[in-house]
């Protein structure tokens, strides 16, 4: 009987990443979710939905990067590790990824741009951007009523008030 436990316990800590993984990702922040809704502290829900947020980042990871991370022998241990620090309260991970990378990605989009779109041409065959568009209205109007839009559009600016011509219709 002595010798089926040992065997038993070698079994469990050769497979330990195989065991861990879920019991770590999974039952552990499913149980703390759970207590955490049943709570009246939101401090616990931001803990766990920020957890969940990550945990779905590294899922979509690994489901993107599959054929490359299977050539990557320590990937199950490396990935344990980052849930470990993710989920245990004591690293407070999940909150310290969300706040300093997920977070401003979201609130300040425009600072990084992933999505490549080409600019229009216009019929000249042209860019279609503001200094295009500037140089265009110069030649047909002229430099001076070019001046004068820029200078209602300064004190339209300083002033506070939209900018409004009727002779424009904007």
């Amino acid at each position: 009987m002595g010798s089926g436990a040992g065997n038993f316990l070698k079994v469990v800590l050769r497979n330990f990443d195989v065991l861990a993984g879920p019991v770590v990702s999974l039952v552990y922040p499913l149980y703390a979710s759970i207590r955490a809704i049943e709570t009246k502290s939101p401090v616990d829900d931001q803990q766990w939905l920020t957890y969940w947020i990550m945990y779905s980042m590294i899922t979509l990871f690994e489901l993107t990067f599959a054929k490359v991370l299977e050539w990557i022998p320590i990937w199950p241990y490396a990935k344990l590790i980052l849930t470990c620090w993710l989920v245990l309260p004591y690293f407070n991970g999940a909150a310290y990824v969300y706040e300093h990378y997920v977070r401003p990605f979201f609130l300040n989009p425009q600072t990084i741009n992933i999505w490549y779109v080409p600019r229009k041409k216009d019929h000249s065959g042209k860019p279609d951007d503001i200094l295009t568009a500037a140089e265009k209205y110069i030649q047909e109007n002229g430099t001076q009523e070019f001046e004068n839009i820029i200078n209602r559009a300064d004190k339209s600016r300083s002033s506070g008030h939209k900018m409004y011509d009727e002779s424009y219709g904007y």
